[in-house]
């Protein structure tokens, strides 16, 4: 039977990347609520783009085809065509009916129900009014305050800022760098760093500087429990619980 694997995650938060990616296929409605229903997690992390007519997606790329065979681009279709295709599961078999796109209004919906915090990657360059449409929506559903925003893009964190000076925000990164330091230290957010360049000389940098710490993806329990004992805030992981 597919489940999660445990590890002893200490004081360390559990974040399900793309939901309970692991075990249902990735940014769906049966991840978040495959992580919803285990305790252990304490968040559940997805990407968001906008359509062409103006609504919010949950999709890791900008196009379908990686995880339905069907070629659409998500920026320049309308919500209906996306809802419109059916998803590959986990294990590829295509055209399941249950297995769609979610709306970033359905995530943070099970985010809520389940009490886990919504870690939401801001996956484009958006304006700051998409970024504040956003904020709306979340706020407008009662969990603006359990929410974590996360991007690659300096922009994004940007106008999070912008509208919510103090929200809990997170910048996604691979490298540890001064141009890194200077922007987390400028914009007085924390720190979400892939595990493969990291250094626990370059982990303890980051903590003396008082940054909170998620370290992503990682599926090895070994790994898992090496970033716990240095003190790891978050871990986010497509398997681990």
């Amino acid at each position: 039977m597919a489940n999660t694997v445990k590890i002893n995650s200490g004081n360390t938060k559990m974040v399900a990347h793309q939901g309970l990616f692991g075990l249902e296929r990735g940014n769906t409605n049966l991840a978040f609520v495959a992580a919803g229903n285990r305790e252990k997690y304490f968040g559940i992390e997805t990407d968001v783009h906008r359509t062409a007519d103006g609504k919010y997606v949950c999709i890791h790329d900008s196009n379908t085809v990686s995880v339905s065979g069907v070629d659409m681009d998500v920026e320049s279709s309308t919500f209906d065509e996306l809802r419109s295709v059916r998803l590959k599961d986990v294990i590829g078999i295509p055209g399941r009916v249950d297995v769609r796109i979610p709306s970033l209004e359905e995530y943070i919906g099970i985010c809520h129900y389940y009490g886990k915090v919504s870690v939401l990657e801001l996956k484009t360059p958006f304006t700051p009014e998409q970024v504040k449409e956003i904020i709306d929506i979340i706020d407008g559903l009662g969990h603006l305050q359990d929410t974590i925003f996360i991007s690659f893009h300096k922009c994004d964190i940007e106008a999070v800022r912008q509208y919510l000076p103090d929200h809990r925000a997170q910048f996604l990164t691979c490298a540890w760098n001064d141009d890194v330091k200077q922007f987390v230290t400028d914009m007085k957010c924390d720190i979400d760093i892939c595990y493969p360049p990291l250094t626990k000389e370059a982990f303890d940098e980051m903590k003396a500087m008082g940054l909170e710490v998620n370290i992503w993806t990682v599926d090895d329990p070994a790994l898992a429990e090496k970033y716990v004992s240095w003190g790891a805030d978050y871990i986010t992981s497509n398997i681990l619980e």
